[in-house]
């Protein structure tokens, strides 16, 4: 992509959120510790669909990067919501995440639409499109699962993976990008998310 196209996308994908910046895949650092801080500090692993075990390993992850040479960063100020519990999370910032979301797939589909075909969008944090996962139900009855669960989303249109649940190491990669991620250490900061969506 040369400097040209990159500024008439940018200017098509600012109409959307004009929170973004492009960056370069070598940027993206992808790492198999990441993922071990969900199965053993996360309360929504196994529950989601489009998170692990169910998402792309690092090792795929790796490769899919490696055929990409641009991506894009979108930052969002998240917004708590009223009367939820700070510890958990999820269901804290359910507006925030559903906004980064809807905003990603938007993102992803407009540069597909603009001739990226391979346009390839990374959502923050588990999904939020319902109130209950299909994986969560399935976990609550007993039901063995398996990875080709993933399936059963009842949105397999619009989900996508977590950065994070796919190896990302987010706090590295926005720090090569020129961002300055902060450890939150307490309810009453102000939380950033991002996601992410590979271009060409």
């Amino acid at each position: 992509m040369n400097d040209e196209d990159l500024d008439s996308i940018l200017f098509e994908l600012q109409s959307i959120h004009p929170d973004i910046r492009p960056i370069s895949t070598d940027l993206i650092v992808v790492a198999d510790w990441v993922r071990l801080k969900c199965r053993y500090g996360c309360r929504a692993y196994g529950k989601h669909l489009c998170c692990p075990p169910f998402a792309p390993s690092p090792e795929e992850m790796r490769r899919v990067v490696s055929e990409y040479k641009t991506a894009i960063l979108a930052r969002f100020l998240a917004e708590p919501g009223p009367g939820n519990d700070p510890r958990h999370i999820h269901h804290y910032l359910w507006d925030s995440i559903n906004n980064l979301h809807d905003t990603v797939y938007q993102l992803e589909t407009r540069a597909f639409l603009l001739g990226y075909y391979k346009a390839l969008g990374f959502y923050a944090l588990p999904c939020t499109l319902c109130e209950t996962c299909v994986g969560e139900e399935m976990q609550e009855s007993g039901e063995k699962m398996n990875p080709l669960d993933v399936l059963k989303c009842r949105h397999k249109d619009r989900m996508r993976p977590s950065m994070e649940g796919c190896g990302v190491d987010v706090f590295k990669t926005l720090e090569n990008a020129g961002y300055s991620p902060q450890v939150i250490r307490s309810y009453s900061e102000r939380v950033v998310l991002f996601g992410m969506v590979l271009l060409d």
